[in-house]
Formats: C-alpha cells, structure tokens, sequence
C-alpha cells in the first residue's frame, strides 16, 4: 500500500482547516462539514460491512449536523449538540439492522463498525466549536495552529521506515517542537499549552500509523478516505477540549 497517498489527504484537510480558521467560522464549518460527510460515507468501506450505502447515509448525515449544532449552538455550550448527535447515529444504525430483517450475515460485527463511526464522525465538530470559543483570541486560531503543526510534522515522521518503538517517542517529540514554534510565533505566553496539544495530536497520528501498518488487506478507496480524514475530525475534538481546558 501506497502511505504517501494517505498522508497527503490528512495533511491536505489539516492545511483547508487551518486555512479556513484564517477566514471566518463558517469556512471552518463547510470544510469540517465536508470531511465529516466523506468519512461517513466511508466509513462502512473501511470496514467492509454489509448495508455500506445506508449506514454509510447514516453516518455522513450525523456528522453534518453535528457541525451544524456546534456552528449554530450559543457560545456557552458549543459542543452540547455533539453527543445527541451521536446518540442519534446510534440509533440511526440499529434501526437499519432492524430494517435488514432477521437472519443477515455479520449483523454484530456491522452494527459495531458502524457505531464506532457514529463517534468518530460527530467529533470534527470540535473544529467549528474550537474557532467560536469566546475566551480565546483569535477564535481558538492559535491552538488550531498548533495542533496541525505537531499533527502535519508527526505525519511527515511517519513515513520513515522505522519500528514503532523508535518512531512513535520521536514522532511525538517532533510534534511537540512543531507546535511549540508555531505558538512562540503566533503567541508565545501560550507555548506550553499548545505544546501539549501538539504532543496529542502526534499522538493520534502515530496511533493510526500503527493501525494501517497491522492491518493484512489493501484498503479499498473508501478505506483510503476515511483513514485519511479519520484523524483530522479526532483532531478537532481534542483540540477544541485541550483549548478550552488549558488556553487562558
């Protein structure tokens, strides 16, 4: 498998996250819109489950709306249309088991899959939340920043063809300086914080290197999309709570 192909697509939907947080909220919210609707409809091909197409549906819609609820929700609760999202993509899911009928093949091992993607989609919502925060200058732009700093260099260690035991501390350590520099430049009396988003985000990054690298299958083109755009929506809930618990 090709990783340099999946790499690109990360970096590339960190960049248009980034690049949007310079322009205005709701630039933030058609690209997290849109990466949440594409790793919904992928998800069920990551996967490989049966009823890919309307679970696929499922998921691509809960995650638009919840961006939408975190770009429509008052300031004080931004991500509180997050979980009844999810809740709803849960929901959504069991009833399409029940709609299949009795008797379906890999019944548990579908509504498992496609639970899991209940959660992942719901979560790029963060990034609308993280750019609305009231208390932060510039909207949350600076741990933005940040977490795609440590985020897009951990993707670039990725690529080298060392052991995880080795690659992974150096990873998040470059991650750490790469987010520590763009917070010295952007606003250096928050480094520290930042530096501990960026060592998350690395994090994320190195912990999907090693799922891609474990699994025997070629990805599909959807298994593509939704592992490459999977760790940019984890990405934009994280940020959005490690801001809002450690920036002043």
């Amino acid at each position: 498998m090709k990783y340099w192909s999946l790499a690109l697509g990360t970096a590339a939907a960190l960049i248009a996250v980034v690049a949007a947080s310079f322009w205005n909220e709701w630039a933030v919210a058609g690209v997290s819109a849109a990466a949440a609707a594409a790793v919904g409809l992928a998800w069920p091909h990551l996967l490989d489950i049966p009823a890919r197409k309307s679970q696929g549906v499922a998921l691509a819609l809960v995650g638009v709306g919840s961006v939408a609820g975190a770009a429509f929700a008052p300031p004080t609760s931004l991500m509180s249309w997050m979980p009844a999202a999810a809740a709803v993509g849960v929901g959504a899911i069991f009833l399409i088991q029940l709609l299949r009928g009795t008797g379906q093949a890999h019944r548990l091992e579908s509504t498992i899959g496609a639970v899991s993607g209940a959660l992942v989609v719901v979560l790029g919502s963060g990034w609308v939340a993280l750019d609305r925060l009231p208390h932060l200058a510039d909207g949350g732009l600076v741990a933005a920043v940040a977490g795609a700093a440590g985020a897009l260099v951990a993707l670039a260690a990725a690529m080298i063809p060392l052991p995880d035991r080795m690659l992974a501390p150096l990873g998040v350590l470059a991650g750490i300086i790469a987010s520590g520099l763009a917070a010295f430049l952007l606003d250096p009396s928050v480094l520290l914080p930042c530096a501990v988003i960026g060592a998350v985000g690395a994090a994320v990054i190195m912990a999907v290197r090693r799922l891609v690298l474990s699994r025997d299958e070629a990805l599909n083109l959807g298994g593509k999309v939704a592992v490459a755009l999977g760790p940019v929506l984890v990405l934009g809930a994280g940020t959005y709570f490690l801001g809002r618990l450690l920036l002043p």
